[in-house]
């Protein structure tokens, strides 16, 4: 699988997960779409979405967006304990 066809299904998958969060009644959804995320996807999948913002974060929708942004906050918070 080459690297952009990774990173499209990556944002297809990310927005899935945000469309199901953005329909629920939680207050929070971002941190529920961030949670999900943590949980069950592989390091290297966190890595390459948040590389993805990185470089402009194309293709995700809004609530994802913020999500990934505090996904990589979180990341980089971690990663200086």
């Amino acid at each position: 699988m080459s690297s952009h066809s990774t990173v499209d299904t990556l944002v297809k998958m990310a927005n899935q997960i945000g469309d199901f969060f953005s329909a629920q009644k939680s207050t929070d959804k971002v941190a529920g779409i961030v949670d999900h995320i943590q949980k069950f996807w592989d390091p290297r999948m966190r890595a390459n979405i948040i590389k993805h913002l990185a470089e402009g974060g194309a293709g995700l929708n809004p609530l994802v967006l913020e999500a990934i942004k505090r996904l990589a906050q979180n990341t980089q918070s971690a990663g200086s304990k």
